[in-house]
């Protein structure tokens, strides 16, 4: 069955977007007037990065930015773009689980084998996935949340996890590391998702 993958008309501004991001105040909402007043992108083509951003899991339906929108401004959005290239690419990487390294023509291969387009959607597609690939670090995508609202439980991690790592009165040092996976399901919808996490955050409360 054919998937539907996120491609934009025109990608000369992926890398643009997403250094103003960094650079940038968190908005309320990510809106085509932030996009164009605050982030300074304001032609016709630059409003698809919206819901490419949306696809990604860096906002919601509405807007509003989620908790991985936090990590692109953070020491290494690269490994956050990564992350999101893994949340809109879902159906590539459910093929090949390391499609940011196939060459172009294997790429546009997959592409037409999951998503079942024409050549002019592939190509497009695959134009967009190398784009965001050139941005992204597949190697730190681990340190990263793979779903949008892991990011409180897994902050929550990290720290306990730095103060475990302090050495003790004995001049002793424990390490622990935690390592937590989640197979959502693909057919949920976001009060889902939403219910999951809700859960998961109030268990490490």
């Amino acid at each position: 069955m054919a998937v539907s993958l996120p491609y934009l008309a025109s990608n000369k501004n992926v890398p643009t977007v997403f250094e103003r991001i960094k650079g940038a105040k968190i908005p309320d909402k990510f809106t085509h007037s932030f996009l164009t007043t605050t982030i300074g992108l304001k032609g016709t083509n630059d409003r698809q990065l919206i819901p490419l951003l949306r696809n990604m899991g860096f906002i919601d339906q509405s807007g509003t930015p989620l908790p991985p929108y936090n990590l692109l401004k953070g020491h290494n959005p690269a490994a956050a773009i990564a992350a999101g290239m893994r949340r809109a690419y879902a159906p590539l990487f459910d093929a090949d689980q390391e499609a940011q390294k196939l060459p172009s023509d294997r790429l546009k291969g997959l592409i037409s084998q999951v998503g079942g387009v024409d050549a002019d959607a592939t190509s497009r597609i695959a134009a967009t996935f190398t784009s965001l690939a050139k941005l992204a670090d597949f190697d730190s995508e681990a340190a990263v949340p793979s779903s949008p609202e892991r990011a409180t439980s897994a902050d929550a991690l990290n720290n306990a996890s730095t103060d475990e790592n302090k050495p003790n009165s004995k001049g002793l040092r424990t390490e622990f590391h935690y390592n937590i996976q989640i197979h959502l399901p693909a057919n949920g919808n976001e009060e889902t998702y939403l219910n999951i996490f809700n859960a998961i955050r109030k268990t490490f409360q």
